[in-house]
């Protein structure tokens, strides 16, 4: 099993890190001696945050495999080699599933899931190479446990297929002995500007169904506990020491999890008794 309990020295990759999440993964990351790159898409933002807390800043789209690709080439030019992926940038504008355009399912999989996949398949080979110590770490969300969260049938689709790309990872590395770990992250409720997804929709993109509701405004999730996005990345640093395969945010919420788990386990009791 892969632990990292120390990134002093080591050099590590935020994707989706000029806000929210992935800059406070970030700021941990610095405050830890760590070697930091944020990549964004929006350049002027990228900017402000590199500068801020002291990391490089490399616009990148992650949607474009060509643009992660170069995003690794430029880490591995400057620092040789990289220790820590996470890969976190990601959309969560809002839709009924049946009012959904062609061209709105082609955009949130191009951001959440395909950029994914671009981040491990450009930068998995990387942390395999020097044979010390790494890991990979994919950012889904609560809504990959738990797909019940209306408008957002299209995000949990993604988030879904991010913890199933990611534990299936996690496994094949194990059963290689690899120095490399993989992770999921799961976050509840933090304190972010992901409700401002629709910002970095393509200029010119076709109408769409998409809109966006901050969800901090909703009365009943307001109640929720919120973590700064400097707090994620405490419960992220926690969890790579510990060897984690899942890293989730808000343990109070797993009765929603078990729920659906009952639910399954109950079909699976009722398909033992036909014929």
């Amino acid at each position: 099993m892969t632990v990292i309990k120390e990134v002093s020295g080591l050099v590590a990759v935020v994707t989706g890190g000029a806000s929210g999440i992935g800059k406070g993964i970030a700021q941990r990351l610095v405050a830890g001696g760590a070697h930091v790159v944020i990549a964004d898409i929006e350049q002027g933002p990228l900017d402000a945050a590199a500068e801020e807390i002291g990391a490089v800043g490399v616009r990148t789209d992650v949607s474009d495999v060509a643009s992660v690709r170069a995003l690794a080439d430029q880490v591995v030019d400057r620092f040789g080699k990289v220790h820590l992926v996470f890969n976190n940038a990601g959309v969560a504008p809002e839709s009924r599933i049946a009012d959904m355009t062609i061209e709105d399912w082609k955009w949130i999989l191009d951001v959440n899931l395909d950029g994914v996949i671009h981040g491990v398949h450009a930068f998995l080979p990387l942390l395999k190479q020097h044979g010390e110590p790494a890991y990979i770490v994919n950012t889904s969300s609560m809504g990959g446990f738990v797909a019940d969260m209306p408008g957002l049938g299209a995000y949990a689709t993604t988030k879904f297929a991010i913890m199933g790309l990611t534990e299936a990872l996690a496994q094949e590395l194990r059963r290689e002995d690899s120095t490399v770990g993989a992770a999921v992250l799961a976050p509840g409720t933090v304190r972010s500007n992901i409700a401002r997804s629709l910002r970095t929709r393509p200029a010119g993109a076709p109408s769409s169904a998409f809109v966006q509701n901050d969800i901090s405004d909703d009365p009943e999730l307001a109640k929720l506990r919120w973590l700064d996005p400097v707090e994620v990345g405490d419960i992220v640093l926690a969890g790579l020491a510990r060897g984690e395969t899942h890293i989730v945010t808000h343990p109070e919420w797993y009765p929603m999890v078990g729920e659906r788990a009952a639910r399954i386990e109950a079909a699976f009791e009722r398909a033992a008794t036909l014929p």
